[in-house]
C-alpha cells in the first residue's frame, strides 16, 4: 500500500534530485525510495570495520603541574593559549 506525505527539502538538494531522476529515467519518488531502501539496508547490515591498535605511550611523568585534566574548557584555553598553564 503506498501512502503520501510531504518531505522538506532544501531548494538545491531538490533541484539535483530532480535533475538526477530525469538523468536515470526515474521519477523523483522512485529515486526517494531507492536511496531510503539503501540507508535501511546498509542500518541493518552495516560494513564491519578494521579494528585499529591504538599506540600506548611509555612515557612518563603525567602532565604538567597545575593542569586539571578533567577540565576541558581550561584545556582549551591552555592550548589556545589564553592561560598560563602555571597560574591557576
Amino acid at each position: 500500500m503506498q501512502l503520501r506525505t510531504t518531505i522538506r527539502l532544501e531548494e538545491s538538494l531538490l533541484e539535483q534530485a530532480k535533475a538526477e531522476a530525469a538523468r536515470q529515467n526515474k521519477t523523483f519518488t522512485a529515486l526517494v525510495e531507492e536511496g531510503l531502501y539503501r540507508v535501511l539496508k546498509e542500518a541493518k547490515n552495516p560494513t564491519p570495520r578494521e579494528k585499529v591498535k591504538v599506540p600506548v605511550s611509555k612515557c612518563g611523568g603525567g602532565t604538567w603541574p597545575g593542569i586539571d585534566i578533567s577540565n576541558s574548557a581550561e584545556l582549551e584555553d591552555i592550548m589556545d593559549g589564553y592561560l598560563d598553564p602555571g597560574r591557576r
